[in-house]
């Protein structure tokens, strides 16, 4: 492995210029002005893929976005590893929280990153992230150190719900057959403490919309008279939360996997400092479910928040408007073993029932996915639990992530292979907000430690042949 470390360590400006090209292309997935640009980042990613020696590299058309494929085959005696990424991100909005423009990446020290850290929408989240493994797969390419199979798939819809991705592996389970899916798009505890994410949670994604009048009223002539949606929809959303915080819809947590106490001790083995958190982010106080540490509620607990809200007048100055509707975007986060369409279906019927007869409401499924647990004793877990120690000088910590990957199950599913979630951000990088960033040192690490996964799990395959 010195010939590999020292390719890196030869390459490292490189490496960073490099990335720092494809953050400058707005590759936002949700917004249709950037289609063009969402392309462009398609066939750079392929680019890049056939210039460090992946063959059979394509842009593969979808009824959206476009996934890119590549392979290396050395030996198929050899194990296969599929590595999955995606190259859109998040929209800027709103920009003018930004200290920097959000395509335009610059690097900066920080008390936090004191080797710098790259601020760019998808500069973690996941551009950085994907881009580890182009980087370490040309250095094992090119230092004759790769020890199995690759396999590369990089979508475009992720920030949008993959949609077209479980049809492209149906339609494609010969080609991207695997032994594991390695991916990058989760976070370490801190840079001093790693990690392996071993839980994700699932989602549910709902939007409401409730109706009073059939069209918008002067608050003085009929306020006071006429419901109000805006009012009615803010006491129905309050009345989602009971005051010891758990959720009020009937058999929300009728299938909610509960850990051991000692499963519970472990996950708390991670280092956390409730005054540093609050002052990160500002605030005075946490708020949560009783009887659970932040960890917990954001691991093993299911939550319900509203992402969105809006209805009436929001120009300036002043509008005294009675809306004719008001809206709101509800998402939830499940747990093993919630199931997402039946939380959605209780969802729907909860609130629902809380409308009085002075409004009609409607509700509508987005998106979602289910909850996943990674088994810690099998050889993929193994091999990266090992590559994080060999890589950091300390065992990894298993934890349990609160974000929702929800191709996690489909793979396992569709293309019967289990995954391993081995990501290098941090909570604190902002991902999905402005001034999002990811540091020098963990960019270089994962594409330090990445190999190291390889060599490790292709001696764990073949020393069980």
């Amino acid at each position: 492995m010195k010939e590999l470390k020292n390719y890196l360590d030869t390459n490292r400006q490189r490496f960073l210029d490099e990335l720092l090209d494809l953050l400058r292309i707005p590759s936002v997935s949700a917004d249709p002005k950037y289609k063009d640009d969402v392309r462009r980042m398609a066939e750079a990613t392929a680019e890049h893929l056939r210039s460090v020696g992946a063959d059979q590299v394509e842009v593969c058309t979808t009824d959206g976005h476009p996934i890119v494929y590549g392979e290396k085959m050395i030996d198929p005696k050899y194990p296969t590893v599929l590595v999955y990424g995606h190259y859109d991100v998040q929209p800027a909005d709103p920009l003018e929280l930004w200290e920097s423009p959000p395509f335009e990446p610059v690097v900066k020290k920080t008390k936090l990153h004191p080797q710098g850290a790259i601020y760019a929408r998808g500069a973690c989240d996941d551009k950085g992230q994907f881009f580890m493994h182009v980087k370490a797969f040309e250095a094992m390419v090119q230092c004759n150190a790769l020890p199995c199979n690759v396999k590369f798939m990089i979508e475009g819809e992720e920030e949008v719900g993959s949609k077209n991705l479980e049809k492209y592996c149906r339609d494609n389970k010969q080609k991207l057959a695997c032994d594991v899916v390695l991916i990058s798009d989760t976070s370490i505890v801190d840079n001093e403490t790693p990690s392996l994410t071993v839980g994700l949670r699932g989602l549910c994604y709902m939007e409401v919309e409730v109706t009073g009048p059939n069209k918008d009223l002067h608050s003085g002539v009929y306020g006071g008279t006429v419901a109000n949606p805006v009012n009615v929809l803010c006491q129905m959303i309050a009345s989602l939360h009971d005051k010891k915080r758990k959720v009020t819809v009937k058999g929300f947590y009728d299938t909610v996997q509960k850990l051991s106490a000692k499963e519970r001790k472990r996950l708390n083995e991670a280092p956390f400092d409730s005054k540093t958190y609050m002052k990160d982010l500002g605030v005075a106080d946490l708020m949560g479910e009783a009887g659970y540490t932040p960890i917990e509620r954001t691991g093993i607990r299911p939550t319900l928040d509203v992402n969105g809200i809006w209805g009436g007048y929001i120009g300036e100055g002043a509008k005294t408007v009675l809306p004719s509707k008001a809206f709101a975007k509800i998402s939830m986060r499940l747990v093993p073993d919630q199931d997402p369409k039946k939380i959605e279906k209780l969802f729907q019927k909860h609130f629902e029932g809380l409308a009085p007869k002075s409004v009609k409401v409607k509700v509508t499924a987005h998106h979602g996915g289910y909850p996943v647990v990674v088994p810690t004793n099998s050889d993929e877990y193994k091999a990266a639990d090992k590559a994080m120690e060999t890589a950091f000088g300390k065992k990894p910590l298993p934890q349990r992530g609160g974000g929702s990957i929800p191709i996690v199950a489909m793979f396992d599913q569709v293309l019967e292979a289990s995954s391993v979630l081995m990501g290098f951000g941090l909570d604190s990088d902002d991902i999905h907000s402005p001034n999002e960033h990811y540091g020098l040192f963990n960019y270089y690490k994962g594409i330090e430690t990445i190999p190291y996964f390889y060599k490790y799990y292709s001696e764990l395959k073949r020393n069980k042949k």
